[in-house]
């Protein structure tokens, strides 16, 4: 796991300046992996057995009266606020 996780920094090295990018890190253990930009919410549920690959990916959006993405968002909300900010090695460092 921990390569991957260094992988993932490279590719986001490139970004490094770009306003309003903010990268974190964090040692919750997830049971669902959450993509939000602002609207929709993408999820990638994490199936027992299977890698994330293999796994489905719910694409939710907002409906009047619905509870879903407000329920992923505040377990977002959760990790994101005890995240640390992410310290990018360079490739080589």
């Amino acid at each position: 796991m921990v390569s991957r996780v260094r992988l993932s920094l490279r590719y986001f090295e490139e970004a490094r300046g770009v306003p309003g990018l903010d990268v974190r890190l964090h040692g919750a253990t997830l049971y669902a992996s959450i993509v939000r930009s602002d609207e929709p919410v993408l999820v990638n549920t994490h199936v027992h057995g299977s890698p994330a690959a293999q796994s489905p990916v719910l694409h939710l959006r907002r409906v009047p009266g619905g509870r879903v993405v407000d329920h992923y968002l505040t377990s977002f909300d959760r990790v994101w606020a005890s995240a640390r900010a992410a310290l990018v090695t360079p490739a080589g460092g």
